[in-house]
């Protein structure tokens, strides 16, 4: 999965040597431009993860909102077709027997509904995956400083 802000975010990280040249330079420099580095890294990384959490925040969004509207669309259809349907099929046999074909009926559609709701809402992840990747770099970087 890409985002918006992985392009910004490849292009914003700055490319370290391994050892900078740190001669001629004075320890409250050094430690200065460290806390900078640092800063924008922890923003950056705040920046990534809220962008991902509104992606995935969106897709739950999508399954809370098919669950509701099939209970919507069940009611609606509850209501006013398993009435016609009744008593279509109370024509033919006792009404009472026709609500009970007609329940039973819509109850299995409104199964369905909710298996494929459940199923959206299940495949979202939480995880934050590219978070947790460019930390990971970001520690092996800092490593690579201190070496």
């Amino acid at each position: 999965m890409t985002t918006p802000f992985d392009a910004e975010h490849a292009q914003s990280r700055p490319q370290f040597d391994a050892r900078p040249d740190v001669e001629g330079r004075s320890l409250g420099d050094l430690v200065g431009e460290v806390a900078d580095d640092l800063t924008r890294l922890f923003r950056q990384e705040l920046e990534l993860a809220k962008v991902e959490a509104k992606h995935e925040a969106a897709k739950l969004g999508k399954g809370a909102g098919m669950l509701a509207g099939a209970g919507v669309a069940g009611h609606v259809v509850v209501l006013f077709l398993s009435v016609a349907l009744m008593l279509l099929l109370g024509r033919v046999m006792d009404l009472d027997l026709a609500a009970l074909i007609v329940a039973v009926l819509w109850a299995v559609v409104a199964g369905i509904l909710v298996s494929v709701g459940r199923q959206r809402l299940r495949s979202a992840q939480l995880t934050l995956d590219e978070t947790k990747a460019t930390l990971k770099e970001d520690v092996q970087w800092a490593k690579r400083l201190k070496d």
